[in-house]
């Protein structure tokens, strides 16, 4: 059986005992409760992980975050989101509002117009693919026929 892990000491005891209570939510408590037991214990990680109904392997990524980077290493990210986003969400944002006011207009947009739009302003080249999969994240659909000059508009 493997041996229990050790724990760099970021915090001392007592502010590492404040920190384990000042979680907000459940899964920070268990990440700081994993922490705090294999310091204390020393429990290895099976016992921890079955005390606290995780998995071995989280808390080993746990016990690894915290050491390497210190209390702020479980704070991090999860695993989705907008990682390849060319623009921000409140950029995306004026964007489609701008768009959506030149469609009310009459002048809907084509998509090798906002093509351009979006190189300008993120100063790189995109693909019209992406263009595209705007138009279908916020429900624009292509008028006319293919092969034509066709024009997007809202979605009905």
């Amino acid at each position: 059986m493997r041996r229990p892990a050790s724990i760099r000491l970021w915090l001392s005891r007592k502010k590492l005992e404040a920190w384990v209570r000042t979680a907000r939510s459940r899964e920070e408590y268990q990440k700081r409760t994993a922490i705090w037991m294999t310091l204390t214990g020393p429990f290895p990680a099976h016992r921890v992980a079955s005390l606290l109904l995780v998995s071995k392997q989280a808390v080993w990524l746990w016990v690894s975050q915290y050491n390497r980077l210190g209390p702020d290493g479980l704070e991090r990210q999860g695993r989705g989101g907008r990682r390849r986003a060319y623009l921000s969400l409140d950029q995306e944002a004026a964007l489609l509002d701008s768009l959506k006011t030149r469609a009310e207009r009459g002048k809907a947009p084509r998509a090798r117009e906002v093509q351009e739009e979006i190189s300008k302003v993120i100063h790189r080249n995109v693909s019209i693919s992406y263009v595209y999969r705007l138009f279908e994240r916020i429900g624009w659909q292509k008028l006319g026929a293919r092969g034509h000059r066709s024009t997007l508009s809202p979605g009905r």
